[in-house]
């Protein structure tokens, strides 16, 4: 097993593994009224050792949220992990339920601040090293509460930098306010075979010094061909509305060539997934979902490089083909 490359993340001084650790899916089935926000039912000591699991193969990076599982996916995390020195914490603010269960974005200075005593107090530790705005839209960056927060609590230590998490599907605007005032240190964004929206905005913003963070690089699944269209999900999973018997119908079509490329070089699909996000100069680290020990190894192992052919046949089923299943994926999604 080769070590996992690192690199300097941005223009901060943390040093991060290219792979790192996507913390979303160990929160567990939560639900917000009837809407899933989880990925269905898991079982808390098979995410402990995944989280182990990924630890004692290199992996140093872990990205989380509070509403990862209403808390959950951070109290474990803390749990296994604590103020162990040489693992670096993201975690994200925005995102609360209101008293009727449906899901508000809060953005307000008071919020924020006492959402990261409540996260520091879940993760069982000192500081936090990435606080990233969950999708917080321009809106809510002009009213600038949320900008003050993040501000002050760098100045108070409780956090070193911070970033924001951006829009799945339309990443710009929030990207470039922040980028031409000069703000925060990081951008989370989509990057995978399927969604490539964000490219432009990335390679922009890793040449002003932003560290970036590439999360969903295998789709939900579909990238790791764990999927057909006869696949289903329960009430309690999010890909329930995601991936609707549609998207699956014309993935299952759309995705062969993309599973035949990986199959010519005898790799499975996650893996050739990884490589094209990491085949990108400008991605810090990459963030599967891992929920149990075995995908945790099976990451860890790292990427192959892509071939200039391979990166040429994957850009052309992009455009002939994915990036209009995406704009499907959209679709569906907004119901």
């Amino acid at each position: 097993m080769s070590a996992i490359p690192t690199n300097t993340f941005g223009r901060t001084d943390l040093v991060v593994s290219r792979i790192g650790f996507g913390a979303w899916a160990i929160g567990g089935p939560a639900m917000a009224g009837d809407i899933a926000i989880g990925w269905g039912d898991i079982d808390d000591a098979v995410s402990v050792r995944a989280i182990e699991t990924a630890l004692d193969r290199g992996i140093d990076f872990l990205d989380t949220a509070d509403f990862y599982g209403l808390g959950h996916s951070e109290e474990l995390i803390g749990q296994t992990i604590g103020n162990t020195a040489g693992v670096t914490i993201a975690t994200k603010v925005g995102h609360r339920l209101n008293s009727d269960g449906s899901i508000s974005l809060d953005y307000s200075k008071k919020h924020i601040l006492a959402a990261c005593d409540e996260s520091l107090r879940r993760l069982r530790r000192d500081h936090i090293d990435l606080y990233q705005l969950h999708s917080a839209r321009v809106a809510h960056l002009k009213q600038g509460e949320c900008i003050e927060a993040m501000q002050q609590l760098v100045a108070e230590g409780k956090i070193r930098y911070w970033g924001v998490s951006l829009s799945t599907y339309d990443p710009e605007p929030e990207g470039v306010f922040l980028m031409d005032r000069g703000l925060g240190h990081s951008f989370q964004l989509v990057l995978s075979v399927i969604n490539q929206r964000a490219v432009g905005l990335m390679r922009r913003a890793a040449a002003a010094g932003y560290g970036i963070i590439a999360r969903m690089p295998l789709q939900f699944g579909l990238l790791a061909g764990r999927f057909n269209s006869d696949s289903r999900f329960g009430p309690n999973d999010h890909r329930s509305f995601r991936l609707t018997p549609r998207v699956l119908e014309q993935a299952t079509l759309d995705l062969e060539p993309f599973f035949e490329l990986a199959r010519a070089r005898e790799a499975s699909p996650a893996s050739m997934a990884l490589a094209f996000v990491l085949s990108q100069p400008e991605v810090s680290t990459v963030i599967p979902g891992m929920r149990s020990p075995e995908q945790a190894a099976q990451n860890a192992e790292g990427p192959f490089g892509l071939t200039e052919s391979e990166k040429a046949t994957l850009g052309q089923l992009h455009d002939d083909r994915l990036k209009d299943l995406l704009g499907l994926m959209e679709l569906e999604e907004k119901g």
